[in-house]
């Protein structure tokens, strides 16, 4: 690869290498970067007017968002204005807060293996630091909630319920893999008689103020910490209603025929 570098005076901006050559940032993140840190103050950079100036969707830009929260590159806040209305404030940081100057862009090369002992001699244990004893395991996560009926629902409320979140807050908007796999958690909900309203309130209410990085995540925890219990079973339906075939008295039994009394007390009589 060859530069052809021509020196730029005016409408220019400056971006750390360590954002153009990060390696855990997806490409998408990386230009959605130096695009944000060219605009001037006081430009709008929500989704919905960055889906209305690149090609790429809302679930694109959305993840480029919020990878770039996760590594510090951004931050967004929720502000009420005196009026009433809901805003989102968003900083950008051309170095993330708490970065190093000097820190390379390339791995750290690994230390020099120690030389390996000689055959003729021994190595003798470390008796000054005694050996550090094994983290423990960490508990697994339980898995989410599943509905007993084996057909899908074919409202499709739970897909629906899912993908309108982030009505209520931008920052629920589930990419379509999270939407299909929290779906029969959300049918799990419904099936107990829970109201699609129930459910959605259950999601959205108190959030943390800080971004989520892990949205999906955090509504697969509630799904599975607050599942309601199931409905208490219905009661039996009482016998109905028989004609005793004796004295003509109503009594309750499956099958017509005589009641207890004319049972007990009046045989029946056969006829020759």
């Amino acid at each position: 690869m060859t530069h052809v570098n021509v020196r730029l005076t005016t409408r220019y901006t400056v971006v750390d290498n360590r954002l153009l050559q990060h390696r855990e940032l997806s490409l998408t993140a990386i230009g959605l970067a130096g695009h944000i840190q060219s605009l001037p103050t006081g430009a709008r950079v929500d989704i919905k007017s960055l889906t209305g100036r690149f090609p790429e969707g809302e679930v694109r830009i959305a993840t480029a968002l919020r990878e770039l929260e996760a590594h510090g590159y951004l931050s967004r806040t929720r502000e009420r204005l005196p009026s009433g209305r809901v805003v989102s404030r968003t900083v950008s940081y051309n170095r993330p807060p708490g970065a190093e100057e000097g820190r390379e862009l390339t791995p750290p090369t690994s230390p020099p293996t120690a030389p390996a002992p000689r055959p003729d001699r021994a190595p003798r244990p470390d008796r000054t630091h005694p050996p550090a004893p094994a983290p423990a395991p960490r508990p697994a996560k339980p898995p989410l909630p599943e509905p007993t009926r084996s057909t899908p629902d074919p409202q499709r409320t739970a897909t629906t319920l899912l993908s309108r979140l982030h009505h209520d807050d931008p920052r629920l908007l589930l990419p379509e893999r999270e939407v299909r796999r929290l779906a029969p958690a959300v049918d799990a909900w419904l099936e107990r008689g829970a109201s699609p309203d129930a459910v959605r309130r259950t999601l959205t209410s108190c959030l943390p103020a800080e971004p989520l990085r892990h949205p999906a995540g955090l509504l697969a925890h509630r799904l599975t910490e607050y599942l309601p219990p199931p409905p208490p079973p219905a009661p039996p339906r009482p016998l109905p209603f028989q004609d005793c075939d004796g004295c003509d008295r109503p009594f309750r039994a499956a099958q017509p025929g005589r009641c207890r009394d004319c049972r007990t007390h009046r045989p029946l009589q056969r006829t020759a």
